[in-house]
């Protein structure tokens, strides 16, 4: 199996969550990985996926929001470091592939199922050859612990508990 590793200086891991039921709050990981080793990395139905993101690096532009997602009313980093993901199985042809695994936040694991789509490939100019794959999805904080919240007088909550995440992902060749 070829081993392949997200470059993320060309990719993007982003959440959004609404606020006060009226904006939306995007965030990012400062340290992230992902890690897919596959037969074909085109067909991608061989692909077994690792990802990995660091709590304590969330960013969200506002130090104080930062700092209260790091706590125990969140995502405790001191005592949960990572978000993991590991695929067990990934099915679909083509560009469309539904990508099922255990997602694990807190000390919470789910199983999920992800749509990814294959947006093709590219020659670096600086040598490899490199491929790229999107993702939109949403998750439930609430069933991974994340319950923290406020209701607020006009009726709704802070932080709704629907999370959307979205990834572009540019993967090389992990000897390249």
């Amino acid at each position: 199996m070829a081993k392949f590793v997200a470059d993320t200086a060309h990719s993007e891991l982003e959440f959004q969550v609404k606020h006060m039921m009226v904006t939306k709050v995007k965030g990012t990981f400062g340290e992230w990985s992902i890690d897919i080793e596959a037969d074909d990395i085109e067909d991608f139905t061989t692909a077994k996926i690792t990802g990995r993101a660091n709590t304590a690096t969330i960013d969200t532009n506002v130090a104080d929001r930062d700092a209260h997602l790091t706590s125990a009313d969140f995502f405790d980093a001191e005592n949960n470091p990572e978000i993991t993901f590991e695929s067990t199985k990934v099915e679909g042809s083509g560009s469309k592939f539904e990508v099922t695994g255990n997602l694990t936040i807190k000390d919470v694991t789910k199983e999920v199922t992800i749509p990814v789509e294959y947006n093709g490939s590219g020659v670096s100019p600086f040598g490899p050859t490199v491929y790229g794959f999107e993702s939109k999805f949403s998750i439930n904080r609430e069933e991974f612990g994340l319950t923290w919240n406020q209701t607020l007088e006009t009726g709704g909550v802070l932080v709704s508990k629907d999370v959307k995440i979205s990834l572009e992902l540019q993967v090389n060749p992990a000897d390249a």
